[in-house]
């Protein structure tokens, strides 16, 4: 299956050139400010793309998914639309778990205390889980910011040391776009806006093998 990752678009999402795929992944931050609006323009947008699937979880900026009733969210969501939230989803036989949450962040949505609090979450993730999607990333992978500081979850990077999806999908920090290959999970850092949150780093596209 082709899949294509985004992730960080805060708004900008109209303006990518997405390549053609089967499976359409953002892992959170779609809005910039995170109102209902901004969320609605994403998803009138998101369902438009002709990848078949599509699925996609909150971040820091979408305050709407963290304050929204579940029954009104559900019901905003397009049908054609995946959106996980400490849940999992099948697609043609891959597994796909998402959560929204990451280390404690200025005062931002979503944020969890590191900890017992945070570890919570990582442990909803199924051990059969293959397609990892975390708006943060894990400790010491993709992690680094501008000032050099290591700041992805200690026990998100247990988690996944202890199941070993084939990928972990995230962004969050900007500046460390790219991906790397540790024992047997593909990282990948999807972040398309720089610090500077100009649209610069290209959609990440890889093909899963089941």
């Amino acid at each position: 299956m082709r899949c294509v990752a985004i992730s960080d678009t805060h708004g900008q999402h109209s303006s990518l050139q997405l390549p053609p795929g089967d499976l359409l992944i953002h892992a959170g931050d779609v809005a910039k400010a995170g109102g209902v609006n901004e969320i609605k323009d994403f998803l009138y947008w998101f369902a438009e793309q002709p990848h078949t699937h599509k699925v996609f979880i909150a971040g820091n900026h979408d305050f709407y998914f963290e304050r929204a009733p579940e029954s009104e969210i559900t019901t905003l969501i397009p049908d054609t639309i995946h959106y996980l939230n400490d849940s999992s989803t099948l697609i043609e036989g891959i597994k796909i778990h998402g959560s929204p949450v990451q280390p404690w962040f200025l005062d931002w949505a979503f944020n969890r205390q590191r900890g017992a609090d945070i570890d919570r979450h990582w442990q909803l993730i199924p051990e059969d889980t293959d397609i990892l999607l975390t708006h943060g990333p894990p400790k010491n992978i993709l992690d680094t910011t501008f000032r050099m500081q290591s700041v992805g979850c200690e026990m998100l990077a247990a988690k996944i040391e202890a199941i070993r999806p084939k990928y972990n999908i995230f962004g969050h920090i900007h500046e460390a776009y790219g991906q790397l290959e540790q024992n047997g999970t593909t990282f990948i850092n999807a972040s398309v806006l720089n610090l500077r949150y100009q649209l610069v780093n290209a959609p990440v596209v890889f093909d899963f093998v089941g």
